[in-house]
């Protein structure tokens, strides 16, 4: 049996329910509570009933497209996050039931897909620099992602962004933008969290030269 995901894509709610004591909820990650089963959980049952994977879809669609258009822009961010997903369908059997949260694993397979978007990217990086920080939060406002950090748009940190190395800016951002841990980034790259370690001090050290001492988290 197949699940239909792309029909979600345009308007992934927000799961939320509504308690005894009138509070309405919202489950905004995977890990699950009293109310809610974890991602793991639901990935398990979708490989008996695959439209419970529309959960995990639910919960984690927006975080991933709002990741990807920072990266890339809106328009190339949608085919990211919608792909994301579909790749994740096809791989739940090989999914790590010890993880309960997904996140991690789905920032990793956004992560590859935005890879191969090397170029997009850095046009992206070399546009922000050039405009002031105005024209850069008006030309890519939308509903989804949000407004860029008004940082993003400044000519320094574009600049900056694109001279990192590929590796060690998805270990940058996955921290800074995506909100990981260390040993998240690790479990989404799949690379040892030492690894993690050297590239994000690296990272860091490269962006504050860049931004005259000023940190990038």
């Amino acid at each position: 049996m197949d699940v239909d995901l792309s029909r979600y894509a345009r308007d992934a709610p927000v799961i939320a329910t509504q308690h005894g004591d009138g509070m309405t909820r919202v489950n905004g990650s995977g890990r699950g509570d009293a109310t809610f089963p974890t991602d793991a959980e639901k990935i398990a049952q979708a490989k008996r009933s695959p439209e419970h994977f529309a959960a995990v879809f639910d919960r984690h669609y927006r975080r991933i497209y709002a990741y990807a258009a920072r990266r890339l822009g809106p328009d190339l961010a949608e085919d990211v996050a919608s792909e994301t997903f579909m790749v994740a369908f096809s791989r739940i059997d090989g999914y790590d039931m010890s993880y309960p949260d997904a996140a991690p694993w789905l920032y990793g397979i956004a992560s590859n897909l935005i890879a191969r978007q090397g170029r997009a990217e850095s046009k992206r990086y070399k546009t922000l620099a050039k405009l002031s920080p105005d024209e850069a939060v008006g030309a890519h406002d939308d509903a989804v992602a949000g407004r860029l950090d008004a940082a993003t748009a400044k000519g320094r940190l574009a600049r900056a962004l694109r001279r990192l190395s590929a590796a060690n800016r998805d270990v940058l951002l996955l921290v800074a933008w995506a909100g990981l841990s260390q040993p998240e980034v690790a479990a989404a790259l799949g690379i040892p969290a030492g690894t993690v370690r050297s590239r994000l001090h690296r990272a860091r050290q490269e962006m504050r030269t860049a931004l005259g001492g000023r940190t990038f988290q």
